[in-house]
C-alpha cells in the first residue's frame, strides 16, 4: 500500500469500532485496485488539474464548489477503502477436522421448508444473496455458523423458516 495507509494521524480513523472485514482474496484484490486507482486520480488532480478559482466576482464559484465536492467524494471512498484494507482478515479454508462445521467460505447445500437451495457463507462486503453469497452477520447466516450437517436452525423474521443443513463444502484457497 503506500503512506495513506500507515497515516492515521493526519486522517484519522473510521473503523471505531475495530471491525474486521472478511475477504475473499478475489474481493481484497477488488478493493485495493479501486484503492490504488483512486490514490493515482487524486495525485493527477492535486498535480496536473488546476483547481478553479474560489470566487468569481462576488460569489462563490460553482465550478470551484462542484470540483470540492467531487475530491470529497473520491477522499471518503479512498477513506473507506482504507479503513477495510487495514482491518481485512482473509477468508481462508478452515483444517480439515474443521470443515464440518458452517463458516466463512463454506458452500452449504440446505433444505429450507422442504426445498432446496444453496449459498456460500462470506463476510458482510461481499453479501448479494441473489447470487447465493449470504453474509456471517446476517439472520440466516449467523444462525448456521458453526452448525453441522444434519443440524436444524429456525429463523423467526418474519415468518418461521426451518433450514437443514445437507452439505458443507470449502472451496477457498
Amino acid at each position: 500500500m503506500n503512506d495513506r495507509l500507515t497515516n492515521t494521524k493526519i486522517r484519522g480513523t473510521i473503523n471505531m469500532e475495530n471491525k474486521i472485514f472478511h475477504l475473499t482474496k478475489a474481493k481484497f484484490q477488488e478493493l485495493k485496485k479501486e484503492y490504488d486507482a483512486l490514490v493515482a486520480a487524486e495525485h493527477t488532480k492535486a498535480i496536473d488539474e488546476e483547481a478553479p478559482k474560489m470566487v468569481e466576482s462576488d460569489d462563490l464559484n460553482p465550478e470551484f464548489v462542484s470540483f470540492q465536492e467531487g475530491m470529497e467524494l473520491m477522499r471518503a471512498r479512498m477513506d473507506k477503502l482504507e479503513d477495510i484494507l487495514k482491518h481485512h482478515q482473509l477468508i481462508k479454508k478452515p483444517p480439515k477436522e474443521k470443515q464440518v462445521f458452517v463458516n466463512l467460505g463454506a458452500r452449504v447445500k440446505v433444505e429450507v421448508n422442504g426445498k432446496k437451495d444453496e449459498f456460500v457463507m462470506v463476510g458482510t462486503l461481499e453479501a448479494h444473496p441473489e447470487l447465493g453469497k449470504i453474509s456471517n452477520e446476517s439472520p440466516v447466516g449467523a444462525a448456521l455458523m458453526g452448525r453441522k450437517i444434519g443440524e436444524e436452525v429456525v429463523i423467526d423474521s418474519p415468518e418461521k423458516t426451518k433450514y437443514k443443513i445437507k452439505n458443507i463444502t470449502y472451496e477457498v484457497s
